[in-house]
């Protein structure tokens, strides 16, 4: 075929058996549409291990991108799920033979079986695992770069024909494939984050490359990166799972609240008063808290633009502890070193009253008071949730 120029879109006709497999696919009802996770995933997988394969004898293989990965990123507002990997990827013939123009033996074989009553997710099996995409989608997207070629899309409707394009305009891939689904209305339940944890532990176990979901943050307010990060590190997360931008806040400055999993308020409570409670159990399930934070709020406003100043600022660390320890008494739970927070109280009232620290005849509480920052203490809580 004459080269194209470049972004040129050329149009490909299927091979016969394999459009004849799409519209068994697409037009024949199976409940076990799910498997074709397991597919993907399964495809991205050998592609990982043919690029660690020909890295063994030339390192050089893995510049375009040194680490070994399969992500999986839902995208609710465009309703597409994308399964990308750091794998060989394919050159343009390979895209265009593996994915259309050249059956596989196995084809006609599973077609064959599938008609003898045998179930779609036999499908892996038969060398034709990619086509399983369709039984969520209707639409599907593959962009791959391999290390000898440039970066190409493969897209098809599966009406009969794909079409073939170099990438000019995408996003940089290094190396690899990225394979989207545009899914049919009926099957959004492959966007929701924990039905796509599910199926990977259900299907996808023991794959030996790091799948990463990509979860998404929603806030009601935009906020710049800058300003949300400055009061988590602020916090310093000790006791909190983590700090959000809350939507929901009106006029308080921060909450404290439990995740999904976590103990309530009142069943902490409840659980600190058994005498023959398991420690580490307790200590992971009461760590389950997430603060939310009201950046409208003029305290958290004035406690960002001090910090702005001086990140080290003892006052301001004083001040965002007190405010999480009053979120968490507002919040129903109890703290665990009152003494702490009434020292802290002290602290406070005697700068609000201008009574220098320094003189004797304070009521001593400073000598108590433990560090801000304690070194190693996020270490310490991750072994204890271990």
């Amino acid at each position: 075929m004459a080269d194209v120029h470049m972004g040129e879109t050329e149009t490909f006709t299927f091979q016969a058996e394999i459009n004849q497999l799409l519209s068994l696919i697409i037009n024949t009802f199976y409940s076990n549409k799910e498997i074709f996770l397991r597919e993907l995933i399964s495809n991205a997988s050998d592609a990982l291990d043919k690029i660690r394969f020909e890295s063994l004898t030339d390192k050089s293989k893995l510049d375009s991108q040194p680490e070994l990965f399969i992500r999986i990123v839902p995208d609710k507002v465009n309703k597409t799920l994308s399964i990308i990997d750091s794998g060989i990827g394919m050159t343009k013939a390979d895209l265009v033979n593996n994915l259309g123009t050249i059956a596989r033996s196995g084809t006609k074989e599973f077609m064959e079986a599938l008609l003898a009553g045998s179930d779609v997710s036999m499908i892996g099996q038969f060398g034709v695992g990619f086509y399983s995409a369709y039984l969520v989608a209707d639409r599907v997207v593959v962009t791959t770069k391999h290390n000898d070629d440039e970066r190409y899309v493969w897209e098809s409707q599966a009406g009969g024909s794909f079409t073939v394009r170099r990438d000019v305009d995408g996003e940089p891939l290094g190396r690899g494939t990225k394979v989207t689904l545009y899914l049919k209305e009926d099957q959004l339940e492959y966007l929701e984050e924990r039905r796509l944890k599910e199926l990977v532990k259900k299907h996808s176990e023991f794959i030996s490359y790091p799948i990463y979901l990509w979860t998404e943050k929603t806030t009601e307010k935009e906020i710049s990166d800058d300003e949300d990060e400055e009061i988590k590190k602020e916090e310093g997360g000790d006791g909190v799972e983590k700090v959000v931008v809350s939507g929901r806040i009106v006029d308080s400055p921060c909450c404290v609240v439990t995740g999904e999993y976590g103990w309530t308020a009142n069943m902490e409570r409840i659980m600190k008063a058994q005498a023959l409670r398991d420690n580490s159990m307790s200590s992971y399930m009461s760590s389950k808290k997430t603060m939310e934070i009201n950046p409208d709020n003029g305290i958290m406003e004035e406690l960002r633009k001090r910090a702005e100043v001086d990140k080290n600022d003892k006052s301001v660390k004083d001040l965002v502890m007190l405010l999480y320890e009053t979120a968490l008494l507002t919040s129903g739970f109890s703290l665990d070193e009152p003494s702490t927070f009434a020292a802290r109280i002290h602290r406070m009232l005697r700068l609000g009253l201008s009574i220098d620290e320094n003189v004797s005849g304070g009521d001593g509480d400073d000598a108590d008071m433990p560090p801000l920052e304690e070194e190693g203490n996020e270490e310490s809580m991750m072994e204890e949730v271990d």
